[in-house]
């Protein structure tokens, strides 16, 4: 019975946000709740959100002070030149951008940090999307795939828990599938190139100025319109047709700034205010330090967050009023994302407190036959697809991962097969509503959550699958 409310809650959950019916957070508070009490179970509903809250609040933390962190570093300029290289790349070609987001976060989430990854790619690519009218659920899928892959990195996580849940050697389990994990994102980068083609067969390629100079006549009309055909006060300065791409960005969002409308080209204006060019090598420095620190664990990651936030905003912007603004700015994507993962709290605080999730382990793993016992590494990959999208890391690799291998075991599979074989469903997992980063993605870009679910399960299954069968083909797994 548990296994079954289990799923339906699931179910339940993914299709209301995904026909807009609810908003995230309110389903990942209501529907648990409501199911809780279907269980029967409904007096302890407090100690299972008090559970789930205790158990995220380091992540929420640590979320909320890495955005913080980063965001002043995009502020003062630290990452411009990996954003001039890739607009230099991508240029207007719609095919180019959406390559470009895809190496860009493949590049960026060698850190192992998920929201440092989107955070830093929306910023840079965010822009040209909306500029150039692309969809922005392909940005979101193509970067949530790319990170998934390479949160596969031993300090990304999985791989470190696989090895601590199995009791081997992490660089036993990454090394090995470097060239299944290489084939995942080759998979991404040709995908992205399908997905760009897609656009630029919608939009055509264009430059820059040719979007600026039609935006100008889209707005002169717009004026002509609402006024008469005088087309006199409009109220908006029209972006300038000259200059590079990154400066004609920023001053088109000077000028969407004056109508309120600002959907952050300010990031890529060249001459913001908070740039801090003379202390680029300090912001470089310490942004060395704090990864340094985080993969060497010297102190937990939300107090090294909190440290280097505190450090970069005081050296940056020394004066208060300077920092109460930069705090300010960041502010709404702070709230979002901690007001999500609270909410996700809920979600897998009933989930764990009631035995659902137990109960929806071991059935998936009673279903695997007998005679699939020799092949449980292949069975494990495919299995850590569905497991680790319903599931938390924690869950699936500390709850169901030792389990499959005890049964693998029993047929002679070692514990460094199936230890490789859990990590195939990483791109999906990204992407999972039970991973805080995501909403770190969506909420940046702009999007609703179920857009980018219904666009990007089933591309990144296919990720996950060209992993697996690589996996197999090379002996690995």
């Amino acid at each position: 019975m548990l296994t079954i409310l289990g799923f339906a809650m699931i179910a339940t959950f993914l299709v209301l946000i995904m026909l807009k019916k609810m908003s995230p957070i309110a389903a990942l508070v209501l529907i648990p709740a409501l199911f809780c009490v279907f269980v029967g179970k409904g007096a302890k509903l407090g100690d299972y959100v008090i559970d789930g809250v205790t158990s995220l609040a380091p992540t929420a933390a640590m979320l909320m002070f890495a955005i913080v962190y980063f965001g002043v570093m995009i502020d003062v300029g630290l990452f411009d030149p990996i954003v001039r290289g890739i607009l230099k790349f991508c240029k207007a070609d719609p095919l180019r951008i959406v390559v470009g987001t895809a190496l860009l976060a493949a590049i960026v989430s060698l850190d192992g940090d998920g929201s440092t990854t989107f955070m830093i790619t929306v910023s840079a690519m965010y822009p040209l999307y909306k500029r150039l009218k692309m969809s922005l659920v392909v940005m979101t899928g193509v970067a949530a795939m790319a990170n998934g892959v390479m949160n596969t990195l031993p300090w990304g996580g999985p791989t470190a828990r696989a090895a601590t849940a199995l009791k081997v050697d992490a660089s036993d389990i990454f090394v090995p599938m470097i060239p299944a994990l290489a084939v995942g994102l080759v998979f991404v980068v040709a995908l992205s190139y399908v997905l760009g083609r897609r656009e630029r067969a919608r939009l055509g390629v264009l430059t820059l100025d040719d979007v600026l100079v039609e935006e100008k006549a889209e707005q002169t009309e717009t004026v002509l319109v609402g006024a008469g055909g005088s087309g006199i006060g409009s109220g908006r300065a029209a972006a300038p047709a000259g200059g590079s791409g990154a400066a004609a960005l920023g001053d088109a969002a000077d000028a969407d700034a004056e109508d309120g409308d600002d959907d952050g080209f300010r990031g890529l204006d060249p001459h913001r205010a908070t740039l801090r060019p003379k202390l680029y090598w300090f912001n470089a420095l310490l942004t060395v330090a704090l990864l340094t620190a985080m993969i060497m664990e010297l102190l937990p990651i939300p107090v090294l967050f909190l440290l280097g936030a505190a450090l970069a905003l005081t050296v940056n912007f020394p004066h208060i009023p300077d920092q109460k603004a930069r705090l300010a700015a960041h502010a709404d994507n702070v709230l979002n994302v901690s007001g999500m993962v609270f909410a996700a709290a809920v979600f897998t605080g009933v989930l764990q407190g009631t035995g659902m999730v137990d109960h929806m382990a071991r059935w998936m793993v009673d279903v695997v036959p007998e005679g699939m016992g020799p092949h449980m590494a292949l069975v494990t990959g495919v299995l850590s697809l569905p497991l680790t999208y319903f599931m938390s890391n924690d869950g699936f690799y500390f709850g169901v991962l030792p389990v499959l291998a005890e049964a693998g075991a029993a047929h002679g599979v070692t514990p460094l097969e199936m230890a490789r074989a859990s990590l195939v469903g990483q791109p999906l997992h990204m992407s999972s509503p039970l991973v805080p980063a995501v909403y770190v993605l969506v909420g940046m870009a702009r999007v609703e959550f179920g857009d980018h679910t219904r666009f990007v399960v089933k591309w990144a299954v296919l990720t996950c699958l060209a992993i697996l069968g690589a996996g197999v083909l090379f002996g690995i797994i």
